[in-house]
């Protein structure tokens, strides 16, 4: 009987100690939430008697350009290679690399001794067998010979023109002219030396005007037409802004890198650009006139959302936007943002929704 009194003042005892810790514990988290209250509501009576000084403007419809901007390589307007037509030894040649030629100005001669023997018989026969025609032609109109005796002396002339003809080409093939008016680029060939045909004699650039060769896109190139405009700049003359004109927009694209290639002709009257360069080519792709625009400096990310803030009765509020073309350091918003708000651009760094704002 003692034992059983014993163990059940064991178990109240036990009893007691648990309700009392219990409610110390509760007592602990009433005084933590009245404490988590009273710090949120001085953070929120701390955020609202906060006033930052802000800068704004008035978001108005304006222009924005959709601009391409790719590189590119500069290339001659013309680059022809000149090689001999002919086999023999090089008795003279004229201008040197870096002179600057004219179309049919002579660049070489080839001795061509053994052809002028050859065309002066080939001159000496033809004026025999036209000779021998025309006396022909008025005996027969005299009725003294027949047909037959003119046909033979018309065909004899005939073969002797083109004979006469063929050893005219073979021997002015001997004079090798510019076939573009150009520079000379690179000379293979000097006097002294034998070529035979297809030897390639001189390099002919011609630089008044250049083709810049660029890669467009396929989601771009829909956007350029031949005779658009376009702005370009090289690399190695930065302060020079060129204008140039779309000269082609190629039909097929390059397999390889799925681009399409786009020539855009610029002017080069100090030939001081010099083919190979490299190019940057800005074309516009699209004009949107009634644009809201905003400084790209006003965009706010805030945990990967992105967020600009306006004035509204001098508090910031909040926006989240979507934006469309991006021109330089100005960014089209196509979402987000009304004709007439008054955007803060100075200030939105340290903007929370709701702060009280004072516009400088």
């Amino acid at each position: 009987m003692k034992r059983y009194i014993f163990i059940s003042l064991i178990i109240l005892i036990s009893c007691l100690v648990l309700v009392s810790l219990v409610g110390c514990e509760a007592r602990e988290g009433k005084a933590q939430n009245k404490n988590d209250n009273k710090s949120n509501v001085s953070s929120v009576r701390e955020s609202a008697g906060r006033v930052v000084n802000v800068t704004t403007i008035v978001i108005t419809p304006t222009l924005i350009r959709d601009l391409l901007i790719l590189p590119g390589e500069i290339m001659p307007w013309q680059d022809v290679r000149v090689s001999s037509c002919i086999g023999g030894l090089v008795e003279w040649v004229g201008p040197r690399e870096g002179r600057m030629v004219k179309k049919g100005e002579l660049l070489a001669k080839i001795n061509v001794s053994a052809l002028k023997v050859s065309l002066e018989r080939a001159e000496a026969a033809f004026e025999l067998a036209d000779k021998v025609y025309q006396r022909l032609k008025r005996l027969y109109e005299r009725k003294i010979i027949t047909q037959e005796n003119l046909d033979q002396a018309s065909t004899e002339r005939t073969l002797a023109l083109g004979t006469l003809r063929q050893l005219k080409i073979q021997y002015e093939d001997g004079f090798v002219r510019a076939p573009i008016s150009g520079v000379v680029n690179k000379l293979f060939v000097d006097a002294g030396e034998f070529v035979g045909p297809g030897t390639p004699m001189f390099d002919l650039v011609d630089i008044w005007r250049l083709k810049i060769d660029i890669s467009v896109p396929e989601m771009d190139v829909r956007y350029l037409k031949v005779k658009q405009k376009a702005m370009v700049k090289v690399d190695a003359f930065l302060d020079r802004l060129l204008e140039g004109t779309v000269d082609f927009v190629a039909y097929k694209a390059d397999p390889a890198t799925r681009t399409f290639r786009v020539y855009v002709v610029v002017e080069n009257p100090k030939r001081d650009i010099r083919a190979g360069m490299i190019a940057r080519v800005a074309l516009i792709k699209r004009q949107i006139p009634d644009a809201l625009i905003v400084p790209l400096s006003a965009l706010v990310d805030k945990n990967g959302e992105r967020l600009v803030f306006v004035e509204e009765d001098g508090v910031a509020r909040a926006r989240t936007v979507s934006i469309g073309v991006i021109e330089k350091d100005r960014v089209q918003i196509t979402k987000g943002l009304r004709t007439g708000d008054h955007l803060i651009v100075i200030g939105q760094k340290e903007l929370e929704e709701g702060v009280r704002v004072q516009v400088q």
